[in-house]
């Protein structure tokens, strides 16, 4: 069941917004109905986001792979 809201929301901000939505083919509606579903999902700590899920397994290591030893490194290298 669909509801109206009356939100107040600067100008120039609603006018980026709607360019945005229509750029993305969506409603502004979509977005703000989207960003608060996402905003209140309940959640658990070891729940991955939908953005995460879709790089997981992106990139190979190998199973020898020294995270802390690589992060070590690469902060050496980077601030010595």
């Amino acid at each position: 069941m669909n509801t109206k809201l009356t939100l107040t929301v600067d100008k120039a901000i609603i006018d980026r917004a709607k360019s945005y939505a229509k750029n993305t083919g969506r409603s502004l509606s979509q977005l703000i109905e989207n960003y608060l579903i996402t905003l209140t999902q309940e959640s658990s700590p070891n729940q991955l986001s939908p953005k995460l899920k879709k790089i997981v397994g992106a990139v190979k290591l190998p199973k020898d792979f020294d995270e802390k030893k690589e992060l070590r490194a690469f902060l050496e290298s980077k601030h010595l």
